[in-house]
């Protein structure tokens, strides 16, 4: 069998045990799909040929969000009937893609009950990293677990810390794995110095969290994390530097930190 099939053989396999609320099956699709040895697709092309600059892949819509059309193997693609081009790419490259312009893979539309869709923010996943980003979909919610000493703690340190102008937070619940408390971070700069002096706020902080409490950080800035877009559409600051009547530093932006155990 060539590394294609066997590659095809691996997704399919993966794709069979996809049922609706089979969360850790989904998962394991995406880890298919995020090897490179393994999760070749062969992507629809609507205009163009494959390698061509002019190529354009396929586009369907389903409940009001946008996905690109592909399919698992070159059977599948027999199967479909499609007789325009195609372009066979790794799936770790197609969902770098696409997750940018919010879009998703529709894995075999052709097949029986409708194929698979996987969203744009799964493909971000994928993209990024599956072990960094909380497995979907997300329930988020106000934190009710009380940390006052915690929220204390942070909200002094991050006064000391010029770099922030404000955090807010979220109760994070994925599809797989234990909740957590997110806090959204909104900082002036993203120089080294300034990165590691909000690491260190951070750090500092999570002395005060009971133990068993997993606290998270999310970047404000970040328009694509889902926890991030829930917080600026759903919270309030719970520290705001500039209502403080602090005077800010210049520049924007900010990147991961790590996940904080106590």
């Amino acid at each position: 069998m060539s590394a294609s099939g066997t590659a095809a053989v691996q997704v399919e396999q993966a794709l069979r045990q996809v049922t609706p609320g089979r969360y850790d099956a989904y998962e394991v699709l995406l880890r298919a799909l995020a090897t490179p040895s393994s999760g070749r697709v062969w992507m629809l092309l609507w205009h163009g040929q494959a390698g061509s600059p002019d190529a354009q892949y396929g586009r369907m819509e389903v409940d009001g969000h946008g996905y690109a059309p592909c399919v698992t193997s070159a059977q599948e693609l027999s199967a479909s009937g499609w007789m325009r081009s195609y372009e066979v790419v790794d799936g770790l490259e197609v969902a770098r893609i696409l997750y940018r312009e919010h879009y998703g893979l529709w894995l075999n539309p052709h097949a029986p009950g409708g194929g698979v869709g996987i969203p744009w923010l799964d493909l971000r996943r994928i993209a990024t990293g599956l072990d960094r980003q909380p497995a979907g979909p997300l329930r988020l919610s106000e934190p009710t677990v009380e940390v006052p000493q915690f929220y204390a703690l942070l909200t002094q340190n991050a006064h000391r810390t010029p770099a922030v102008r404000s955090l807010r937070r979220a109760w994070v619940q994925p599809a797989l794995g234990e909740p957590y408390l997110a806090i959204g971070l909104d900082v002036y700069d993203t120089s080294p110095a300034a990165v590691d002096s909000v690491r260190a706020m951070m750090q500092q902080s999570v002395s005060a969290v009971p133990d068993g409490l997993p606290v998270s950080t999310v970047a404000m800035s970040d328009e694509y994390d889902p926890v991030a877009m829930w917080l600026r559409a759903n919270s309030r600051p719970f520290y705001d530097r500039e209502a403080h009547g602090a005077v800010p530093p210049a520049a924007s932006g900010y990147g991961y930190p790590p996940v904080y155990r106590h």
